[in-house]
């Protein structure tokens, strides 16, 4: 008989010690499963106890709001967070309840705060994406969000999400459900700084929240997840989008049906358009920049009262879109003798570029830096009449040349200075020392590095807009330091005053018989030398700029009290033919200054410019050449023309007087009108006498001009 096959042996009971052990580790961790339930208890009541009431909770705002008003009080820009009308729960719109807890909390009304399922949910996509660094995503409930939105912040941390959990469940013990899903959509942030579903929808759609349909909510609850990526007001096709499937989980939730979906006609929806960000907004951005060093209220809403004067800023933006050639930037800054900035345009669109290169850029002034050149000299003693000749010179291996590679011999300061003679500006400041010049043109403002180099009185040396004005305006100022400022007073919205500008004690930066010196030569400039374009009706003071190549064209001048300085050129700074500081920047000028000065009288500067008769009305033609054959100096010296024109000098709207060379020394007939005589050369030896312009035959060509208004 065949053997029976042995059973397979039991296994052995566990020993005493094996039960012992085990029944040590059940009661332990029931123990501490009990304990961390007390301890949870213990912190929910703690935490309950310390919340705030509801009613604290509603008018608690988060974040700061700044309200930027213009000088006649009207609102600017309202920048930070907006905050529309607080909605009950009972006028909350049911589609908007619907949609924000059907997208974002399903199981909202069945949870006490946390979500277990959706804890394990997200523990779940942890465990499987292991070392994908995931974290905590979809487990945060309405509760836990409203939570983090008051009173925690988005740095993710394991012990931030303990405290959230904790208040989360404190909310809910203190607050009911429609409590805090009322409070959840009055303060949750849905992009384009409007927080609560009435900013939001005033925003979007131009209306209150109390009006949403269902459309409009579905595309409201769709902002919470990636407000800056589905805002209507940056991409209104993904806001469309991200609210289909908005629409599709609250069907699959059964909050509407099939037909409701299908009636909300997203592709209906009209968004309200986004406000045109205009020039003002350079104001703003520049004003704003020193709030940090006027007041600390780092979170209580403010009212910024500024220096701004609408009427001067629409003036300025005018005239800077008029007068900037295609394809090319422009800027300006006006400023009365205080400071105060009454118009800022940092570009010819704000929208495309937020830079601002009235206060920001940095770009060779060319001669318009003659300003510091002739400030030292004055102060040195030159006097505006001076005798000064006009001929070659050299500097340390640098020879300057005027714009038409002649030279007029012996004229006065004055003249030399309205015609930017370069050459007679290389000999002041050979004479005061390049370290001076450097020195005076930091001590009226210029904040950027200079280099003392030869060529340096010709404008080599990069700048800002604002700080040539400001250096301008202290000549308005009779000499007296200005200072810059957009800010007048900070208050909060309660009307504390924070912060109140106050008047600086006068300083003298240059004396007022050098500041008057100083007028005297600007005013010729604009009177009978390159910037006669810039003539407004009414005495002006002031000089052009045009740097290497034609890069840069500016203009910078003051008239009753006002000072303003515009720049045009490249971002990329290069050459633009045609450009000259006497042309467009003096234009634009001339053209704001005629609207900002139109409520003000005209006033008379100290010094009155007298000249002779033969001066008061130069020949136009004579003075502007071709454009394109305007060529700039660097610090090198000379730049070479392009082949097949004449060599050029500094590259300035040097006047030109043009006249041809006789080497014998005897003078060619009259050309035709309109143009200069020749020189009459006369030889001394080795050496010649530099040429003398013939004022008599000049003199009967402009007669016949005299009453011909500059074009």
């Amino acid at each position: 008989m065949p053997a029976r096959p042995k059973s397979p042996k039991s296994a052995p009971p566990p020993s005493g010690r094996a039960r012992h052990i085990g029944r040590v580790i059940v009661k332990t961790a029931l123990f501490g499963l009990i304990a961390g339930i007390a301890a949870l208890v213990i912190a929910v009541l703690v935490t309950m106890a310390s919340l705030p009431s509801y009613s604290e909770l509603t008018q608690k705002p988060n974040g700061q709001t700044v309200r930027v008003h213009a000088a006649d009080g009207t609102l600017l820009v309202s920048l930070g967070p907006s905050y529309g009308e607080w909605i009950p729960h009972d006028r909350l719109p049911a589609v908007m309840r619907d949609a924000i807890v059907a997208v974002e909390d399903r199981r909202y009304y069945s949870h006490f705060g946390v979500d277990p399922i959706g804890v394990a949910r997200s523990a779940y996509l942890i465990y499987e994406r292991q070392g994908q660094g995931r974290r905590w995503q979809g487990a945060s409930t309405i509760t836990q969000q409203i939570v983090r939105n008051i009173f925690l912040t988005n740095a993710y941390s394991f012990g931030r999400k303990v405290r959230e959990s904790v208040l989360a469940l404190a909310m809910e013990r203190k607050f009911s459900k429609d409590q805090i899903l009322e409070l959840y959509l009055n303060r949750v942030y849905f992009g384009g700084g409007a927080y609560g579903v009435d900013a939001a929808s005033r925003k979007f759609f131009g209306h209150s929240g109390t009006r949403l349909n269902l459309a409009e909510a579905a595309i409201i609850a769709g902002l919470v997840k990636a407000p800056s990526h589905y805002s209507p007001s940056a991409d209104p096709e993904a806001a469309v989008d991200r609210a289909k499937v908005v629409l599709e989980v609250m069907q699959d939730a059964d909050a509407i049906t099939p037909a409701e979906a299908r009636a909300a006609r997203l592709d209906r929806v009209r968004f309200v358009p986004e406000p045109k960000q205009n020039s003002v907004r350079y104001f703003t951005d520049w004003a704003l920049g020193q709030l940090d060093s006027l007041v600390d209220e780092q979170s209580a809403p403010l009212d910024i009262w500024t220096t701004l004067d609408l009427r001067m800023q629409r003036a300025a933006d005018q005239a800077i879109r008029q007068n900037t050639p295609a394809n090319l930037q422009g800027a300006l800054v006006s400023l009365e003798n205080d400071g105060a900035v009454r118009a800022m345009v940092g570009g010819t669109d704000y929208v495309t570029s937020i830079y601002n290169r009235a206060t920001q850029a940095q770009r060779q002034p060319g001669s318009a830096f003659k300003l510091f050149v002739y400030l030292a000299a004055l102060e040195a003693g030159v006097k505006p009449g001076d005798p000064v000749v006009d001929e070659p010179i050299t500097i340390d291996g640098w020879s300057p040349r005027n714009s038409s590679r002649r030279f007029l011999g012996q004229i006065d300061i004055r003249n030399a200075f309205a015609l930017s003679i370069n050459t007679v500006a290389a000999q002041m400041g050979q004479k005061v020392g390049f370290d001076t010049v450097a020195d005076m043109a930091h001590r009226l403002g210029i904040s950027t590095r200079l280099n003392t180099h030869p060529s340096m009185v010709l404008g080599t040396s990069d700048v800002r807009l604002i700080d040539m004005t400001r250096a301008f305006a202290v000549i308005s100022n009779g000499g007296n330091a200005v200072t810059p400022y957009g800010i007048l007073r900070v208050s909060t919205t309660d009307g504390t005053i924070l912060y109140q500008h106050e008047a600086q004690s006068p300083r003298v930066l240059v004396a007022p018989f050098v500041a008057a010196g100083m007028t005297d030569l600007l005013q010729t400039a604009v009177n009978t030398g390159t910037a006669r374009a810039a003539q407004i009706g009414r005495p002006v003071a002031g000089k052009t700029g045009t740097t290497s190549s034609n890069k840069d064209g500016w203009f910078l001048g003051f008239s009753s009290g006002l000072t303003t300085g515009v720049w045009m050129g490249r971002d990329d700074a290069k050459a633009i033919p045609g450009l000259q500081g006497g042309r467009n920047p003096a234009q634009a000028f001339a053209s704001f200054m005629q609207t900002a000065l139109r409520t003000r009288p005209a006033q008379q500067f100290d010094t009155e410019v007298t000249l002779p008769e033969w001066q008061l009305e130069p020949d136009e033609e004579a003075y502007y050449g071709d454009p394109d054959q305007q060529f700039g100096s660097d610090e090198e010296g000379v730049t070479p023309p392009p082949e097949g024109q004449p060599a050029p000098g500094d590259g300035d709207d040097t006047v030109t007087l043009p006249y041809e060379d006789d080497t014998a020394g005897t003078p060619p007939p009259p050309p035709p009108a309109r143009r200069a005589p020749a020189p009459d050369r006369v030889p001394s030896g080795d050496q010649q006498r530099p040429p003398q312009i013939d004022q008599r035959w000049l003199e009967g060509v402009l007669r016949d001009q005299q009453q011909r208004p500059p074009r």
